[in-house]
């Protein structure tokens, strides 16, 4: 996504836009599934100027406006990325921590029909694969 459109989406989620936000989104474009402190690293990179609670404020704003998703792994800090709405799920390598999306396998967002809602109106679920990707399990075998 570019720019205009990070700044039109930013817009009609009545937020303004700004460098700070701007910079975090085009990180996490380029490396989905990072950490704060990896986006903190990368603004910096770019913003030396943004202060660490600015990346972290704006982290907090885009994820309570949908703009950007939060997971949090287990024995793994939360990760951030842009890909909403779809009810992807993730599988993690239990030994080198990669992350990757994984899509529902089936229809429309199967997960979204549980076994028993419990009277609740399900919104999203969040499925996480764990095993070890293949460059482990190649670099175990050696």
């Amino acid at each position: 996504m570019e720019d205009m459109d990070h700044s039109t989406l930013m817009r009609e989620h009545g937020l303004r836009v700004t460098r700070g936000r701007l910079a975090v989104l085009e990180v996490l474009e380029k490396h989905p599934h990072s950490s704060a402190e990896t986006v903190v690293a990368m603004v910096h990179q770019e913003l030396p100027d943004v202060s660490i609670q600015s990346v972290y404020n704006v982290l907090n704003d885009l994820t309570e406006q949908g703009i950007l998703r939060r997971f949090a792994p287990p024995h793994s800090p939360a990760l951030y990325e842009t890909r909403v709405n779809d009810n992807h799920h993730h599988a993690i390598c239990t030994s080198c921590g990669r992350v990757e999306d994984v899509d529902c396998a089936v229809g429309h967002a199967p997960c979204l029909t549980p076994s028993d809602s419990h009277g609740m109106v399900i919104q999203i679920a969040d499925v996480l694969y764990q095993g070890i990707c293949e460059d482990c399990s190649k670099a175990a075998g050696s």
